[in-house]
Formats: C-alpha cells, sequence, structure tokens
C-alpha cells in the first residue's frame, strides 16, 4: 500500500505546510494532493508544491467540473505534469449541487453523462491522435450551438504531453464508482470503511464489466481520505472528526440526495445517519456532532496512542486500498504512519 499526504485546501488565508510536505517526501510517501472549494485552488498551491520537491507525485483531490473547460483541464494537466518531470495526477469531480450552482453558476445536470464526456474529451487531447472533435449532450468541439459564428476548426495540442496522465475520480455514489471503473484510472474516496470493500466492490465490478475484460480491479487505484489524530485522550481526537462527519452526512447535499450519509447508510449506520441528518438539518448541530458514534470515527479513521493506531492500521493494509491518503497536521502522526507501512 502506498501513502499520500492530503493537504487539502486553504482556508480564509492561503497557506500550505511545506515543512510537512518536504518531510512526507523524505519518508516515503508516494503523493500529495491538494483540493478547492470555494476559496482557493487545487492548480495553483500544486505547482508551488511542485517548484520545491523532486519526487513525490502530484494530485489533485479534485479539480471541479463545473470550473473549467475539458480542454483548459486537459491544457493544465499537461503543462504541470511537464513542469514536474511526470508527476502529475488528475483527480477531477463534479463537486455537489450547492457548489456547482451556487458558486460556479451552471446548472448540475445530468452529472454522469457530464463526467464522461469530460473524460472522454481528456482522453482524447492526452493522445494526440487527430485534431479534437465531439459531439455529446454537454460538449459540443467545435462549437455550433447558439450564438456560434461558425468559425471554429478541429485542433490538436500544440503542447506533446504524455498519453497517459491518470485520471483519478471523486466518487462516492455507487453510479459514479461504476464509471470510475469503466473510465478513469482510479477513484479517490472522502470516506472508507476498510473492511466493507464489498459495498463499493460490486459498483466497481459494474464499470469493469463494460470494458470487454480490459479492466479489472488489479489495474485500478482505490484511494481514499483517512485522517490521523494522535493523542491519549481519545475525546480529543475524535472531536474534530465527529464535527466534520456530523457536516458531510447531514449537509452535504439535499436530504433526499446525500451521498456521504447514503455511503454512512450502506456501511451500518442507518439509524445513526438518519438522526444526525435530522439534527443537522433541523439547526442542531451541536446535537449532530454528538450523535456521531465513537464507532464511526475509529472505522473511518486512525485515531488515539500509538499501540490503538498500529492495531487498526492492520485492518487497513489486509485491505483493497492503493494508496491511503493520510490528513494530518501532525509530524509525529506522519512519521508513525510511515513506520506502519514500511
Amino acid at each position: 500500500m502506498r501513502l499520500g499526504l492530503m493537504v487539502g485546501y486553504s482556508g480564509a488565508q492561503v497557506g500550505f505546510d511545506m515543512t510537512q510536505i518536504r518531510e512526507a517526501e523524505s519518508l516515503g510517501y508516494d503523493s500529495v494532493w491538494t483540493a478547492e472549494a470555494w476559496g482557493s485552488d487545487a492548480v495553483s498551491p500544486l505547482a508551488w508544491i511542485a517548484a520545491q520537491t523532486t519526487k513525490i507525485k502530484l494530485g489533485t483531490g479534485i479539480m471541479q467540473l463545473p470550473g473549467r473547460s475539458p480542454a483548459n483541464t486537459a491544457m493544465t494537466a499537461m503543462t504541470l505534469d511537464a513542469l514536474s518531470s511526470g508527476r502529475f495526477m488528475l483527480g477531477i469531480g463534479t463537486s455537489g449541487p450547492q457548489v456547482v450552482e451556487g458558486w460556479h453558476g451552471v446548472p448540475f445536470d445530468k452529472p454522469l453523462t457530464w463526467m464522461r464526456e469530460y473524460i472522454t474529451i481528456l482522453r482524447a487531447i492526452f493522445k494526440r491522435e487527430a485534431p479534437l472533435e465531439f459531439s455529446g449532450e454537454r460538449y459540443q468541439i467545435p462549437y455550433r450551438g447558439p450564438g456560434a459564428t461558425g468559425l471554429g476548426k478541429p485542433l490538436k495540442s500544440i503542447l506533446h504531453g504524455r498519453p497517459d496522465i491518470p485520471i483519478y475520480t471523486g466518487s462516492m455514489a455507487p453510479k459514479g464508482q461504476a464509471l470510475s471503473a469503466e473510465l478513469a484510472d482510479g477513484c479517490l474516496l472522502t470516506c472508507m470503511h476498510p473492511e466493507r470493500f464489498d459495498v463499493i466492490e460490486k459498483n466497481l465490478n459494474e464499470g469493469f464489466a463494460k470494458t470487454n475484460g480490459k479492466k479489472s480491479l488489479a489495474g485500478f487505484e482505490i484511494a481514499p481520505t483517512v485522517a490521523v489524530i494522535l493523542g491519549d485522550d481519545l475525546d480529543a481526537c475524535r472531536a474534530p472528526l465527529k464535527a466534520s462527519l456530523a457536516l458531510y452526512i447531514g449537509g452535504m447535499g439535499a436530504k433526499e440526495k446525500n451521498f456521504y450519509g447514503e455511503y454512512i447508510r450502506r456501511i451500518g449506520y442507518e439509524g445513526e445517519a438518519v438522526k444526525i441528518q435530522e439534527l443537522f438539518l433541523a439547526g442542531k448541530r451541536k446535537e449532530a456532532i454528538e450523535a456521531v458514534p465513537d464507532s464511526l470515527v475509529d472505522t473511518l479513521h486512525l485515531v488515539g496512542s500509538k499501540d490503538r493506531i498500529k492495531d487498526r492500521f492492520a485492518a487497513w493494509k489486509a485491505s483493497a486500498v492503493t494508496t491511503m491518503v493520510i490528513g494530518t497536521q501532525q509530524p509525529e502522526a506522519l512519521r508513525l504512519i510511515a513506520e506502519l507501512n514500511s
């Protein structure tokens, strides 16, 4: 199992801990991942990190589809990959309707079709086998719709990029995971139960089945993000993760459509997920946080003493995970996980 470091997106002031990132590289971490929501973007920090590292791979987890055309994402990916000597990994996702419509101002319409067309266009640009032409529901290249001048012409990338830049999708929904298995090189997961891979595996197998034997789990990347908080006060270690889980289960998505909450239900916490969401949406955030079970935190993340984390880490080592993407602010936790994985 490889290790990655999730540095996410910045808060009110842009800042990323390069000391931690360089230490991760020296400890043998395979990759570092940035993210974006509605503040700092995923690409600029990754370019900054690339300039100050030499071998650690550079992943976006994720770049939002509504923020960039497929061609612009391909240009960015090829450029950063070339500047970093082939270290770039492209993680993409639609994000949710609140961000897509509320921040980017575009419709959250047929997200699976959107992702399918986007990846197909990216692959065509990377391969450079012919000038780009595409006719789909969401994208027409060259554009021929309302307002078109008729002057557009098929183009081939000036830059000769790496044709096999890996593409990951951020996919928590079952159909999204199936699409990831069919079209992408790996799946980024916000959370995962290491001992309930069956919940995800059936979706992936559905996607692999559409490739006529060309793809299987053996060549596919499974990369969940796992928070690590080292300390003797177990309640204190769990506290920030309970707050985060309450937000994702309760507030990320509409009541009828919350992919994170749905996943938590499928791994055995159906009643708890319903209660957390009801409390959160009723404005009772403190109660929602308190409703997050200790066992759920312990299942999805690594918290507590060194011995406790060591015991739980064994389940991850034995799982189907290919890259564990660590989220931590503690240098000692970074070192502990590298030691346990050696």
